[in-house]
């Protein structure tokens, strides 16, 4: 799992892209990166199955702004990201993964 941040100059956003290992995957059939960014909606358009079985997904977020981020595998499974800027506690006795577009 990882991403990268690459910051825009002409206009004030953070093109983010995000990739989901295949083996961290298990097997996996769908992952969808949700957040902040899209209301946690579990309906969100899935990552992107490459042939390598990882997973990918390219956002613009606007920057000067923390959002709070996960991953969820084939409709059950909540992964955070090892690599997020740091971790929140969230309402479900875990953490979230939060990813800052802060220059």
């Amino acid at each position: 799992m990882s991403f990268k941040k690459q910051f825009l100059k002409s206009k004030p956003v953070c093109k983010v892209a995000f990739r989901f290992d295949a083996a961290d995957a298990s097997g996996a059939e769908k992952v969808q990166l949700l957040g902040d960014f899209n209301n946690w909606d579990k309906s969100a358009e899935p990552m992107t199955k490459l042939k390598s079985n990882d997973f990918t997904a390219t956002l613009e977020l606007e920057t000067g702004k923390e959002y709070q981020f996960r991953y969820y595998i084939d409709g059950s499974i909540w992964k955070n990201d090892p690599q997020a800027d740091y971790f929140v506690a969230n309402n479900f006795g875990e953490e979230n993964g939060v990813i800052s577009t802060t220059v």
